[in-house]
């Protein structure tokens, strides 16, 4: 459709009378009919972009090296969504009128730290049969279940949230997509928290264990198996740092100043990412479980042991 367009200094500016900002363009509207009232830095996006597909690539290879296909599913996912998500704000770098990559850009970043988590949460079912179960307060399989059933949950909130929000016809039906995108997040940070303290629980049962040695079934140094486990720890913070950020920004609505700042967004959004997916990357238990990682699962056999447990060949560096 046309536009009503009149003079406004040295640009020119829309007459709002029922007409689509999809039709705008940086040199015909001001900014604030714009997605977002910023321009987004095509650099910072840009570079966030090519930063997560080289993290994608890299987890492809490991990913067909050492078979770990449940973790390399959950990066991929992850990964391939914030490059989707990083592609679309650099779309928007060229006009932030346009309503679908703002869409692409709310919906695949929101979700994508959803599917990291996952493999965090495979990970720590591995660690737990590695030290032992008896220092657990619940089965291997058991925090698996739950937490990735949180994951899924939190994912429909956060998809259906975005969706309704940015395709809202009237106000009150986007505040209500906006609410329940908050609903989401605000589950994803609260089973997170849940996670972390049964995590830390974890730790102190065998900290307190003092006949509990370093690992027996990882064929890797005793260094190399401690930086896995504090690349893990650090993942699992920039994310929860992530998720407490955007549950704030989006408190106010897609209208909101924190919503409509980028810097922020770069740091606490970009750059927590992109710190929890190199984490992930170091952490990749193909490079510290080697074969292991496809024998630890979290299936009991007949008799009550798990794969790995039974499959004890391989011993601890000293």
């Amino acid at each position: 459709m046309s536009l009503n367009l009149t003079s406004f200094g040295n640009l020119t500016a829309v007459n709002l009378t029922n007409f689509d900002t999809n039709d705008c363009t940086l040199s015909t509207c001001p900014i604030e009919y714009a997605q977002i009232q910023y321009d987004p830095s095509l650099g910072g996006n840009a570079l966030y972009l090519a930063i997560f597909a080289i993290i994608l690539f890299l987890h492809i290879f490991l990913g067909i090296r050492y078979r770990a296909w449940g973790f390399f599913g959950s990066l991929f996912g992850g990964l391939l969504l914030e490059i989707i998500g990083y592609a679309a704000r650099v779309q928007m770098h060229f006009n932030p009128f346009l309503s679908n990559p703002f869409l692409i850009y709310i919906i695949c970043l929101t979700i994508a730290p959803v599917f990291l988590t996952a493999a965090i949460y495979l990970c720590l079912a591995r660690i737990i049969i590695v030290y032992g179960k008896q220092y657990a307060r619940f089965a291997p399989r058991t925090y698996t279940i739950i937490f990735i059933c949180c994951d899924v949950f939190s994912l429909i909130l956060q998809a259906t949230g975005g969706g309704l929000a940015d395709t809202a016809s009237t106000p009150s039906a986007g505040q209500s997509g906006i609410n329940i995108m908050i609903a989401g997040l605000s589950f994803q940070v609260a089973s997170l928290t849940l996670f972390v303290a049964l995590c830390v629980d974890f730790a102190w049962n065998v900290r307190r264990a003092r006949d509990v040695r370093a690992p027996l079934q990882v064929s890797c140094s005793r260094a190399k198996f401690h930086v896995f486990l504090y690349a893990l720890g650090l993942a699992t913070l920039t994310i929860y740092i992530r998720s407490c950020f955007r549950v704030a920004e989006l408190q106010a609505g897609f209208n909101g100043a924190l919503a409509n700042e980028e810097v922020p967004f770069m740091i606490l959004e970009g750059a927590m990412i992109v710190i929890a997916s190199i984490s992930l990357t170091v952490a990749h238990p193909g490079l510290t479980f080697g074969k292991s990682w496809g024998a630890a699962n979290v299936i009991n056999e007949d008799n009550g042991e798990t794969k790995l447990e039974l499959a004890n060949k391989s011993t601890f560096s000293r």
